[in-house]
């Protein structure tokens, strides 16, 4: 329901105001403000200008003045006393002008014209103070008022709050901007206002593996029209360095990730100052959280949701990292909804990416696992329910009854799948439940959030049928090393060759209508004579050699994998089955990789915010206090600014240790790796740890309950060298430390929990 606001004269509001809170933290800070700003407005009226910076004599003027329009003051807007240190603070600064705090400002008033224009959302009522003096030292230590004076450089407004030496070590410093859409642009833009990394020996290195989108343009604005199909990360680099020619900028194109750790090593990693995360999935920022703990970097992390957004500030030693905690799952569609009863485009899209991992990555990651695993089948007869006719199922289509040899082949099951999905599924369910079908009692089966389907008959002269046949060629073509095409045309050609055989719907097919008839059918018992049946028909994994699928991890942001082309194609087609309003490209991706746009005043909020707790950790502050983690809904409006939760200590015998503790041991001697049993003996002699099983990622290196003769092989041998052989895979050249886990017991045999080990290669 539309609401009326009315508001008060500026002339009554200053004598009677009304503030929203933006730290609740400083309740009395908004009046002192408010103070304030009328006695800078009073100086400048008397002086003609602001406070010199660092001016004691200036100071103590402004502080007369403010005292003196309090002592006139009433009612609300009177203060019990003047607070002088804030005051003096106010009036050193007050030439000043920092980038982050224009963002956040600049960010909050958009939002307020948006509102005025829109009558969306509720506006501010009616004073917002916001202030941010713990970037000042913790100390209160200042340096000469000359430190502070213009010299007709870029950064005389920065200058004139923190002074010419903070100004020398913010341009030397060296930052990771991970991410170059939304937040990255706006970072990279403070980046050199603030003059971040703008020296020769400073940096700022920024990765994005995605191109930039026409609808980027929006939201992300160092990119323009003329740079749709650039890359992001170039692009970005090109246009802040015009906006400050000196900063030291690299573009990268890489992916974060276990796979690009030879680029992002351990000499990229140590030669940082911290890291600015600007990522839009969860698993992205989880990874680089765990990189900022391995190597005790900073990181600051961010996002946004709408007018939604917060802000965490990751500090070593001090606070919690990102994955310390996570948020509650979200909420999932009912099963029996995705498979039979979809009534939203979100449904369909959820299908569609549940149908690629069944198609092309669990498929040849099953397969994989049979081909290399010499106790695949034992393990997953252990599984539950249906799940290990299921597998072998999978397994058995993937290396005999749909093993392609061609890219016909592929061509031929792309059109057999079709009409599997999107015709003979809805055939069998209409001839289950008609579309007069009526319940117990007595009311339409097909009514309310189900909805009635019809089949869909393939025509190779439609566009959307030829575009799923494609895609799905292609990606079959990819897992099994064949050469795709792109030739449509020849698609066809080949699609009049395929024979369909005519479906006829089968009596006695169940099919779950609830979401407890989904989860009973899912707990049922394996037949034991089925099971049997197919394990004896499963090839065996030495027929197929060196042989080996590639299973296909879903990426959005890639337009010439075919991934969106399925997903688009595949959604469309299930929302036309079910009479459900389809989805472009643009939108289909925004929902599939679960992508809320970007909205720009919330994110320069956010992004000023980030720049806060930026130059806390450059002006060398260590005290929890000084840090806030923020948190923000620029509809509501709501400010919320917390300290950030202090690391989780552990303890064994009388040490703690936190998540950034690690034991340090340096694996060579004189040029001489140590054995295993060297390793072992310096934990029991010198940390009175015994150690019960010691692990390298997924690989046991050794555990108490190994046979004598594989422990006394193990501890002959040089921990590197164990770390080889069981993992079977060789110590890339950039690794110049392993991470071991231990299992542990002390004096009394009992289990403790100690840190991870870091094992440094330097021989």
């Amino acid at each position: 329901m539309p609401n009326s606001i009315s508001f008060k004269s500026l002339k009554d509001s200053l004598a009677e105001p009304e503030f929203v809170m933006t730290d609740f933290a400083k309740f009395d800070r908004p009046g002192q403000l408010h103070i304030a700003f009328q006695a800078i407005h009073e100086f400048v009226k008397v002086t003609g200008g602001l406070p010199r910076p660092h001016n004691k004599e200036d100071a103590d003027k402004l502080l007369a003045i403010a005292k003196e329009i309090n002592s006139k003051a009433s009612g609300s807007c009177k203060q019990e006393s003047i607070d002088d240190k804030l005051l003096t603070q106010l009036s050193y600064g007050a030439r000043g002008d920092l980038c982050p705090m224009q963002a956040v400002f600049g960010g909050i008033t958009a939002q307020e014209v948006m509102k005025a224009c829109s009558g969306k959302f509720n506006p501010i009522q009616q004073w917002l103070y916001f202030d941010a003096l713990e970037c000042l030292p913790e100390d209160g230590s200042e340096s000469p008022e000359s430190d502070y004076q213009p010299t007709d450089s870029r950064y005389d407004s920065q200058v004139a709050v923190f002074g010419q030496a903070f100004q020398k070590k913010l341009v030397a410093m060296k930052y990771f901007v991970v991410g170059a859409g939304a937040i990255g642009c706006e970072l990279l833009k403070n980046f050199a206002m603030m003059g971040l990394g703008c020296s020769p020996e400073g940096l700022v290195a920024v990765t994005d593996m995605d191109s930039i989108e026409k609808s980027n343009l929006n939201r992300q604005f160092l990119f323009r029209p003329h740079d749709v199909q650039k890359m992001k990360s170039d692009t970005a680099a090109n246009a802040v360095k015009v906006m400050n020619p000196n900063i030291n900028i690299k573009p990268h194109q890489d992916r974060v990730g276990p796979e690009t750790e030879n680029i992002y090593n351990d000499d990229f990693f140590e030669a940082l100052d911290g890291v600015a995360n600007a990522l839009d999935n969860v698993d992205a920022r989880m990874y680089m959280d765990r990189r900022c703990v391995y190597y005790c970097k900073p990181l600051l992390e961010s996002g946004t949701l709408g007018t939604k957004g917060n802000v965490q500030v990751v500090l070593p030693h001090v606070t919690e990292s990102y994955s310390s905690s996570q948020d509650p799952p979200e909420k999932s569609i009912p099963i029996c909804t995705l498979k039979n009863f979809p009534n939203a485009i979100e449904h369909t899209l959820q299908w569609a990416r549940d149908e690629f991992e069944g198609l092309f990555r669990n498929p040849a990651e099953n397969a994989n696992q049979y081909l290399t695993d010499p106790k695949y089948i034992e393990r997953t007869l252990r599984l539950p329910g249906m799940q290990p006719i299921e597998n072998f199922q999978g397994v058995k289509k993937s290396l005999v009854d749909e093993k392609p040899s061609n890219f016909d082949d592929c061509i031929a099951f792309a059109r057999h799948h079709f009409e599997a999905q999107y015709s003979n599924q809805i055939k069998q369910l209409l001839f289950n439940f008609p579309p007069d079908q009526v319940t117990s009692s007595g009311a339409p089966f097909w009514s309310g959030p189900k909805r009635c389907p019809h089949p869909l008959t393939f025509d190779s002269s439609n566009k959307e049928h030829v575009d799923y046949v494609v895609a799905v060629a292609n990606l079959k073509a990819e897992m099994y090393g064949l050469k795709g095409s792109r030739d449509r045309d020849a698609v066809v050609a080949t699609l009049a060759k395929v024979h369909v055989p005519e479906f006829k719907p089968r009596s006695g097919v169940k099919i779950e209508t609830t979401e407890a008839e989904a989860a009973a059918a899912s707990q049922g018992s394996a037949d034991e004579e089925q099971l049997s049946d197919i394990k004896a028909h499963l090839p065996s994994a030495e027929s197929f050699k060196k042989f080996r699928m590639i299973p296909l991890d879903f990426e959005k942001d890639d337009d010439s994998n075919f991934h969106m082309d399925f997903i688009v194609a595949a959604s469309n087609m299930r929302a036309e089955n079910y009479k459900i309003e389809k989805a472009d490209r643009h939108k289909s991706k925004l929902i599939a990789g679960k992508i809320i746009p970007a909205i720009a005043t919330t994110t320069a909020v956010v992004t000023g915010l980030v720049c806060l707790e930026l130059l806390k950790i450059v002006m060398g502050n260590k005290k929890m206090e000084t840090f806030k983690n923020g948190f923000i809904n620029l509809a509501l409006p709501f400010f919320g600014f917390s300290e950030p939760i202090s690391a989780p200590k552990a303890k064994y015998y009388d040490k703690e240790f936190t998540l950034w503790d690690r034991f340090e041991i340096q694996g060579f001697t004189n040029g001489k790796e140590m054995t295993l049993k060297e390793f072992m003996d310096y934990f029991q002699n010198d940390q009175k740890l015994e150690i019960t099983m010691l692990s390298q990622g997924v690989s046991m290196i050794y555990s108490f309950f190994m046979p004598p003769t594989k422990v006394k092989e193990r501890l002959a041998m040089r921990v590197s060298e164990a770390v080889q052989k069981v993992s079977r895979k060789k110590i890339k050249p950039h690794v110049k430390a392993l991470v071991l886990e231990l299992c542990c017991n002390d004096t009394d045999g009992e289990d403790v929990e100690v840190p991870y080990v870091k094992y440094n290669l330097n021989g």
